[in-house]
């Protein structure tokens, strides 16, 4: 029996199916942590999660079992005990599983009983539900270990708390959306005021396809109060002091609280670190995107060059005879103030031969959106070249209000291998474009100074796919367009809903609907981007493409 107890934190990454550099990864922080008596890794971190469907392939299976059986049997070198989590099979079902080792001993195994089936979350496809859990009896203390969403909602709490345990460690992977710091907050203080124990919420940092994953674990005492608050967007590893007091409960004697990034910083980390993950992991070298002079791939290039380093982006203005001398010179800018390198490929020639290739075709006909499309198209071609030849990875630079309303080209901009604005509105690019202009957090690879010049923010969106386009010549102004999209799409609230909350036309609403709907199948074949709020194009949204419901009518 102890009324001691010192456990560490490792808000750690992971990289999904590396086995060998998780495991690794996690020896590490064990070797780190000497002198603590456990220590405590996220949810899943031997495999990262969200694993998907390789929990469905067999031979996934038995090397995790392998190499769950290797990671047991390494802590037998000095260090402390580790609760770490990985795949376990039971009657030949999988398990979302905790295991506790020390001196080369599985001392401890236990499931997750909740399974998230939510937004990016489809954890009943590929694993079973575990019993309610017990506590487990480490050197005299009771502790549960509730495995995320056992936490997020209350019943494993309570039934640990009724079973006796002292102290609840929850190991999580949680991903980023804006404004979950504060739901995270005062949920898990009303969860522990509620169950009478202290408890810490340990979460993973770092990006995995669409997701991005902040850190910002937390520790809070019975009372409810946040006493330690890790650092977000980074890795970590914390040692907290715990002591049983006279009354026989445990409390955390450690305080350390460190500020969060506020909005829109906070938008802006998950998409570096999401696009940093996402790019070296898969192996490309860098990445190529078409900087037009417009503040949409404005932004993605300083995303880019604050993840990856000014060497690893490049840029390409590809002019058409509607590119405005302004958006020459404010690409060029835009480059020079990345210190990037940046190439000008103009398009005519192309459009020309297009014109006369499909000349016969199109006779009688007036020029429409045919052939700007056409433009968008032999932009890609251009981009896929250089990318094919030299292999940087294609950034695509669309926005969500774009994406939402269709009012993209489907194998033209909207071609590449991933989005950092998929999830950003019009409105959100416009804020983390000021934002970034005016200062830099640390960490970051690009210049602390502005990233695009002031009149990339300023002036009037446009295609330049025709004379004197701008985007409101086809879309209300984003002021206005982006809070009936988020009623819509976010919240997914009915016509006359929207219509009501945004003081806007009912018919203009409905009109916006048929738009979002029509322009399904276009979303369906996009890349993949960052997840930033509640309801993304991707994992949290599978709508069908054929479609004939419409709240509108």
């Amino acid at each position: 029996m102890t009324d001691r107890l010192t456990i560490a934190l490792a808000q750690m990454n992971q990289k999904v199916g590396d086995l060998a550099a998780n495991a690794e990864a996690i020896l590490a922080m064990r070797r780190q942590a000497v002198g603590a008596d456990l220590l405590l890794v996220p949810e899943l971190q031997l495999v990262g999660y969200p694993p998907e469907d390789l929990v469905l392939k067999p031979a996934f299976l038995r090397e995790t079992e392998a190499a769950t059986a290797a990671l047991v049997a390494a802590t037998e070198e000095p260090g402390p005990a580790v609760a770490f989590g990985s795949i376990v099979l039971r009657e030949g079902k999988a398990y979302n599983a905790l295991i506790l080792a020390d001196e080369g001993r599985e001392l401890f195994v236990t499931l997750k009983r909740e399974l998230p089936n939510y937004g990016t979350f489809d954890e009943k496809r590929v694993f079973a539900a575990g019993p309610l859990p017990e506590p487990f009896t480490f050197k005299g203390v009771s502790i549960g270990f509730p495995i995320c969403e056992d936490l997020w909602l209350e019943d494993v709490p309570r039934h640990l708390a009724e079973r006796g345990a002292e102290i609840l460690l929850s190991p999580n992977g949680s991903p980023y959306e804006i404004d979950k710091d504060d739901l995270r907050q005062r949920l898990f203080s009303g969860r522990s005021r509620a169950v009478g124990l202290p408890l810490v919420y340990l979460n993973r940092v770092g990006g995995q396809d669409e997701l991005a994953f902040d850190g910002s674990s937390m520790v809070f005492n019975a009372d409810g109060e946040r006493i330690i608050q890790m650092r977000d967007w980074e890795e970590q590893l914390l040692f907290t002091q715990w002591h049983k007091g006279e009354d026989d409960r445990w409390t955390c004697a450690t305080r350390d609280l460190h500020a969060l990034s506020p909005y829109p910083e906070d938008v802006y980390l998950a998409m570096v670190v999401a696009l940093r993950d996402y790019v070296t992991r898969n192996g490309f070298p860098g990445v190529l995107l078409g900087l037009s002079g417009g503040i949409d791939s404005a932004l993605s290039a300083a995303v880019a060059v604050d993840a990856l380093g000014a060497d690893k982006v490049w840029a390409v203005m590809m002019p058409s005879a509607f590119t405005s001398q302004h958006s020459l010179d404010d690409a060029e800018g835009c480059a020079r103030l990345l210190g990037i390198r940046h190439d000008v490929i103009p398009i005519a020639a192309a459009v020309d031969a297009l014109d006369t290739m499909l000349g016969s075709s199109f006779e009688g006909r007036p020029r429409d959106l045919a052939e700007e499309n056409i433009q968008a198209r032999l932009r890609m071609v251009t981009l896929m070249a250089l990318s094919n030849k030299f292999g940087p990875m294609l950034l695509t630079t669309g926005n969500k209000s774009e994406m939402s309303v269709g009012y993209a080209t489907l194998y033209g901009d909207m071609a590449g291998g991933y989005s950092v604005l998929k999830d950003a509105y019009k409105t959100t690019v416009f804020k983390l474009s000021r934002w970034r202009n005016e200062g830099r957090p640390e960490g970051l690879l690009g210049p602390a100074g502005p990233v695009m010049p002031e009149r990339v923010i300023t002036k009037p969106p446009s295609a330049e796919l025709r004379h004197d386009q701008k985007d409101e010549d086809s879309l209300p102004p984003y002021e206005k367009l982006d809070p009936i999209l988020h009623g819509l799409i976010d919240r997914e609230l009915s016509v006359h809903e929207v219509a009501s909350e945004t003081g806007s036309e009912v018919a203009l609403v409905a009109s916006l609907e048929t738009m979002v709907l029509r322009a399904e199948y276009k979303r369906r074949q996009a890349p993949p981007g960052v997840k930033l709020g509640g309801r993304n194009f991707g994992r949290d949204r599978r709508y069908p493409i054929t479609n004939a419901f419409r709240t509108g009518d």
